[in-house]
């Protein structure tokens, strides 16, 4: 800890004998992106190392790839920062925003071959004789200028529908958990595909350096589908783009706080040491992931200052805490963590992202939703109107919904007060609000029995791309180089949804 940083390396003969080693694997390695960029570049002219990058022509180099994404955004954004408020489980759109009237004298009868046309079923239903129709036993009613018919479960989001543009005709072809959430997060029903945020992350960069760019949230003591780190990952991006979930208590993010024994001081010079070791390495192998290692140890160093600031919220005004409700005051709740957001959104954190569990419900549906309901119902709508009265929702984009909906029939036994819904991915909803997005608005519509869309189908690739789009970001352009093969979060399908927007 005493050398000065000039003389360490002569401290590192390792590194020196790493440099002078150089077998025909690392030779082949170093040269063949310097001599193959050389190549092409005569074939595509000085300074268009990548040709026109929106016919996707591959690029040759980390630094041509670099060079597309400094143009980024691709054109002017509407959305400066997202919030994304997911909803794990299914949320049932019967009991939520679809209202389906027609179902009422219809109790128990068996679900139409014609309208069910032969798709497939769970494994939790696909044996029961028969598929009785389940009508909702909450009541809706129209609000807002837009009458736009919501759940008497959700009192609070209809105060601020016509704020949202709600989307009825989403769908997906995961019909499980798992694979349906890894779907809507990262583009793929198999893991190991960046997440949303960490693309947005590695397109559009940081607007504040003392945190990072994609932050993800948990609800506490939710139970559900479990939720893994990898939804929120990076998968082949550089690990400077893996999300950051914050947690509550002492320690809201692993790792960051000092070592007992440790002072700002000591771990400051410590950095120093380690960062010259990276250098010597990175220097040695030209390993990118070294740079980002760099990256992220400072970005450590500055959030030891940066997190506790805007994890207290103990100055929040009672009036703040009112308007999220009674939860707000009990850190890593959903409410909570909806106040935070909008503290993480204010310091210009891009993009944030909220999980709440518990939306499962295969049986006992009309008294597991109404709790659940409340649970996120006056937070959301808070975090709405917290935005928009602080001018914040003209260029913060607001998302709520899930991995899929829920079916017409009831799994398992049927009673006047009591049943279950299976998973269905055929049509489901979701809303969007603020930046760039109609206001007062639904798109889409399902049939008698929302089990099948009958207009402006929304696959889950034109949602992706409708987000990145809102954020001046061309989903078929922003790509990564992995194993031989261009990939983008879209994979090869998406388009913009152009009827939702403003």
């Amino acid at each position: 800890m005493g050398y000065h940083p000039d003389e360490f390396r002569l401290y590192t003969p390792e590194f020196h004998k790493l440099n002078e080693k150089l077998d025909r694997r690392h030779f082949l390695t170093k040269t063949s992106l310097g001599l193959g960029a050389l190549a092409a570049g005569t074939l595509f002219g000085a300074g268009k190392p990548f040709g026109s990058a929106a016919s996707g022509t591959p690029g040759l180099s980390e630094d041509s790839q670099e060079a597309l994404l400094q143009a980024l955004p691709h054109f002017a954004p509407k959305a400066k920062r997202v919030v994304y408020l997911f909803m794990s489980g299914g949320p049932s759109q019967f009991e939520t925003f679809d209202y389906k009237p027609k179902l009422a004298p219809m109790f128990g009868q068996d679900l139409p071959d014609s309208v069910r046309q032969g798709q497939r079923l769970t494994g939790m239903s696909a044996n029961q004789s028969s598929l009785p129709i389940a009508p909702s036993v909450f009541s809706f009613n129209q609000y807002g200028e837009s009458r736009t018919w919501v759940s008497e479960l959700l009192p609070h989001s209809a105060r601020v529908v016509d704020e949202l543009c709600i989307v009825k005709s989403l769908y997906t072809e995961a019909i499980n958990h798992d694979p349906a959430i890894t779907f809507f997060q990262t583009g793929s029903q198999l893991p190991g595909r960046p997440s949303i945020g960490s693309w947005v992350s590695y397109g559009l960069g940081s607007l504040n350096q003392n945190l990072p760019t994609f932050i993800a949230l948990v609800s506490k003591n939710a139970s559900g589908q479990p939720l893994y780190a990898r939804l929120w990952g990076n998968g082949f991006l550089p690990t400077e783009h893996q999300g950051v979930q914050f947690r509550s208590g002492p320690d809201p993010v692993l790792f960051l706080n000092n070592p007992e024994g440790y002072d700002g001081t000591d771990r400051q010079e410590m950095l120093g040491y380690l960062k010259q070791l990276n250098q010597l390495q990175n220097e040695a192998l030209g390993d990118p992931e070294v740079e980002a290692r760099m990256a992220q140890y400072e970005m450590a160093f500055r959030m030891q200052t940066s997190v506790p600031e805007v994890m207290d919220t103990r100055g929040e005004p009672d009036s703040v805490f009112e308007l999220y409700g009674p939860d707000s005051r009990d850190a890593g709740t959903y409410a909570a963590n909806c106040l935070l957001a909008r503290k993480l959104l204010e310091k210009d954190v891009k993009f944030v992202q909220l999980y709440h569990q518990g939306w499962d419900h295969h049986g006992g549906l009309p008294g597991g939703i109404p709790g659940q309901c409340k649970k996120i119902d006056q937070p959301t709508a808070a975090l709405v109107m917290d935005l928009k009265q602080r001018g914040m929702l003209d260029d913060t984009l607001v998302i709520w919904g899930g991995e899929f909906g829920r079916t017409v029939y009831s799994q398992g036994k049927l009673t006047a007060t009591d049943y279950g819904r299976d998973h269905h991915p055929r049509c489901f909803t979701m809303w969007m609000a603020g930046a760039g997005v109609k206001r007062g608005f639904s798109y889409g519509e399902t049939d008698d029995f929302s089990y099948n869309i009958t207009q402006n189908p929304v696959h889950v690739h034109d949602f992706q791309a409708t987000l990145l789009h809102l954020l001046g970001v061309d989903h078929e352009r922003l790509t990564f180089k992995f194993q031989g093969r261009r990939y983008r979060l879209t994979d090869v399908q998406g388009k913009v949804v152009q009827g939702i927007l403003a």
